[in-house]
């Protein structure tokens, strides 16, 4: 099987697993919608786009590390990992294949809640939704490596996101600026870098995390 065809295969188990579960998609959407509900009410009356735009952002990372909490999970339940590093495949296949499964995870919740944020705050543009999806390939991509990472320690619910929100402070700041600045390209582009640097330094050190 080709190294592409080994992606598809992974990330078509997850979505499989998924499906057949539904443990992770119905906690993400119901954690999101009851944060944007909260932040409806809690938010002052008139208070400015950039405050709204940090709210959905605040809403959007914290679902998406519920999810990456939950990525490695069967893996990790039934020993299937070991066999999957002992595969005769490229070891980057399972990053890549279980970063795909946690993308298409975040952008099904992201069609509920973007609307659900337009009803009850304001109407996002094309740069807020682009800026949305680009900051996805880089919290699927810093994402899945730090949640193999912390899988195999036993304090790995406190571990992930001490490692990962820092990280993804960059996409929050480029998320917010593509949402609200009149120079959204700029912030597009920084998010872009972003996405492609840590993809190549995820991809390249995969194999030393799970050796390891």
């Amino acid at each position: 099987m080709s190294y592409l065809g080994d992606v598809a295969a992974l990330a078509q188990k997850d979505l499989r697993l998924e499906l057949r579960a539904r443990d992770t998609l119905p906690a993400m959407l119901l954690f999101v919608l009851s944060t944007l509900v909260v932040f409806h009410f809690a938010l002052p009356s008139g208070a400015d786009e950039v405050a709204a735009q940090g709210l959905l952002w605040v809403a959007l990372v914290f679902t998406a590390l519920l999810g990456l909490a939950r990525a490695w999970a069967p893996e990790r339940e039934d020993g299937a990992l070991d066999g999957l590093v002992l595969a005769p495949s490229d070891r980057s296949a399972i990053w890549l294949g279980k970063s795909a499964a946690v993308f298409v995870f975040l952008v099904a919740i992201e069609l509920v809640a973007l609307p659900a944020f337009a009803l009850f705050f304001s109407p996002l543009d094309a740069g807020a939704v682009l800026g949305v999806l680009l900051a996805n390939v880089g919290i699927c991509a810093v994402g899945t490596l730090l949640a193999a990472l912390a899988a195999a320690s036993r304090t790995r619910e406190l571990i992930l996101p001490l490692l990962f929100l820092p990280l993804a402070i960059p996409l929050v700041v480029g998320g917010v600026g593509a949402s609200v600045s009149p120079d959204a390209g700029r912030y597009l582009s920084f998010l872009g870098l972003y996405d492609a640097v840590f993809a190549i330094l995820c991809w390249a050190s995969f194999e030393y995390v799970v050796s390891e």
